[in-house]
């Protein structure tokens, strides 16, 4: 199984919930295109937050200095991403990829982050409360739908907001995987914690 992850913005916890569905497959990790922060960038945070010996975190396909959006990180470092140049990793275990921001994030003058995805991913979205995240949330849903994309599920993230999460789910009727509550930290424990929480309903996608 595949399991692309992305978000309905930047900063809704996409890198955590990667974590969790991680351990809880005890799957491979993918960051495809990381920019900035390559001393502590997503997969080295993936890699401080697994306890189990399975998991292989592979290398980016793009890894670019600048924090900022993809297309314009990559300017800066001088290349242009090409998507025919990121190589998925060879594994017979599940793949977790963690995309970049929100699907419609611009990786160079033509491809954002939904080009990405491919017909045997199934695409699970993070989804965090805040003024106007139902529209995003919404909007998110709708363009992977339209492009006949296979969205696994909805994982919510931070404060519970029943009457959001419940018109969210009731308008697009998309399975519910669980939510991530504002946790004080998270360590190896707490994502241990979420992973028996989820994997039951990983497993069943």
């Amino acid at each position: 199984m595949k399991l692309f992850i992305t978000g309905i913005g930047t900063d809704v916890g996409k890198t955590i919930a990667s974590a969790i569905v991680t351990e809880a497959l005890e799957a491979d990790y993918w960051k495809p295109i990381q920019a900035g922060d390559l001393d502590n960038s997503d997969s080295h945070k993936i890699k401080s937050f697994l306890s189990n010996k399975m998991t292989v975190i592979h290398p980016n396909g793009y890894a670019l200095k600048t924090p900022a959006s993809p297309h314009f990180a990559a300017e800066r470092d001088g290349v242009v991403i090409d998507l025919k140049k990121i190589r998925e990793p060879q594994t017979e275990n599940h793949l977790v990829i963690e995309g970049a921001g929100g699907v419609f994030v611009p990786l160079n003058a033509k491809d954002c982050v939904v080009d990405l995805i491919q017909p045997d991913y199934k695409v699970i979205v993070v989804s965090r409360h805040y003024l106007g995240s139902i529209n995003h949330t919404l909007l998110t849903i709708e363009a992977l739908q339209n492009r006949k994309i296979k969205i696994a599920g909805i994982i919510f993230s931070g404060d519970e907001n029943k009457a959001t999460e419940e018109i969210i789910l009731s308008k697009t009727i998309v399975k519910c995987i669980g939510r991530i509550a504002q946790e004080p930290y998270f360590d190896q424990n707490v994502i241990q914690e979420y992973a028996a929480l989820f994997r039951e309903q990983l497993l069943s996608l």
